[in-house]
């Protein structure tokens, strides 16, 4: 059996997704405006990436910087209207001021996602009680996955918390799968991949030249080996 790990990256554009790919990716995120985290594309963009590839794309639902859920009626539009254009799977996640899960809003925007398949973001990690919501979203239809660092800081904060939960794996609230990201660093992976996680996200790590310019197809290469 394999134990070659998955390895998402984000892409902003089809030259980016392009290059993930070939550089080995398994899966892209797809966003705008990394200035704020990244947003919600347009649907044109979506189409565009995918007609330049042929591996999953997960398209954000986020319209603004921040984990309010905000214009939950935009929200449906968008995730309706992707949906259209051929999308299958997306990313996610809302919490109230007091930092519980807004459950009535990721409720609202998973039933127009109709059993398509999703990960709650980051979000998680700003969270008051990150047991508790993963218990309360448990039962949602087609959640496999929580985006996390284990920190709001990073993977350097969050390692401890990623082990822990790694180590409940099975246990209600605890059958989606961790998706690491979030200051990952390729020193991080042995002690991650010995704890029997096994999916990976990156952003900045697959530009080393920066935001301002594209994926590289080396950069995603050597975090593929490393995955193998």
């Amino acid at each position: 059996m394999s134990n070659r790990a998955l390895l998402e990256v984000i892409a902003l554009d089809a030259e980016d997704a392009v290059a993930a790919q070939a550089g080995g990716a398994d899966r892209l995120e797809l966003v705008t405006d990394m200035a704020a985290d990244g947003l919600t594309p347009p649907r044109e963009t979506f189409a565009a990436i995918r007609a330049a590839v042929d591996i999953p794309l997960r398209v954000m639902l986020r319209m603004s910087d921040g984990f309010a859920s905000g214009d939950v009626p935009r929200l449906v539009r968008a995730a309706r209207e992707l949906r259209a254009e051929g999308a299958r799977e997306f990313v996610l996640g809302f919490l109230n001021p007091d930092g519980s899960p807004d459950l009535a809003a990721v409720e609202e925007v998973v039933a127009e996602l109709d059993g398509c398949r999703w990960t709650f973001h980051r979000a998680i990690d700003r969270a008051a009680d990150r047991d508790g919501l993963r218990k309360a979203l448990a039962d949602l239809p087609g959640l496999d996955a929580y985006l996390t660092a284990g920190s709001a800081t990073g993977v350097d904060e969050g390692l401890p918390v990623l082990l822990a939960e790694a180590a409940r794996r099975g246990e209600p609230g605890y059958e989606a799968r961790i998706l690491v990201g979030g200051g990952l660093t390729l020193s991080h992976l042995p002690v991650l991949r010995g704890a029997g996680i096994d999916a990976f996200h990156i952003g900045g790590a697959a530009r080393p030249d920066g935001w301002a310019r594209p994926v590289s197809a080396a950069a995603v290469a050597d975090w593929r080996a490393a995955l193998a």
